[in-house]
């Protein structure tokens, strides 16, 4: 393998309204979390849900998108790639994130309308 790549892909649904902020650059930028569900049997072989949650954050023309077209309970595909952070508290402790910069998605399925 000649070439590494840092691709992220997750089906989920989105837990809350996007954040959407246009910068004083004019560039937009969305925040939003996504739920993904892996089923598993507990030690009693009863079914149970593990639910992740996810930090999305969109760019430019996928932030114009996200804001225009995305909401509580939407079901998508979405690529992207994972990005790390760091900052610092006010406190002066150093900590760390990572969040999944989005590049694409397709809606799945609409929310349900006790979501919206």
């Amino acid at each position: 393998m000649s070439t590494l790549r840092n691709k992220v892909s997750l089906i989920g649904r989105l837990g809350a309204q996007p954040e959407v902020v246009k910068l004083e650059s004019g560039r937009t930028l969305a925040r939003f979390s996504l739920a993904t569900n892996e089923p598993y049997k507990d030690k009693e072989g009863v079914w149970q849900e593990n639910t992740q949650w996810h930090s999305i954050t969109a760019w430019g023309r996928a932030a114009d998108r996200v804001s225009s077209v995305l909401s509580k309970g939407h079901e998508i595909l979405m690529n992207g790639r994972l990005v790390n952070n760091s900052y610092e508290t006010k406190s002066g402790e150093k900590r760390y994130g990572t969040s999944i910069e989005l590049n694409e998605f397709l809606i799945l399925t609409q929310p349900a309308k006790n979501e919206k």
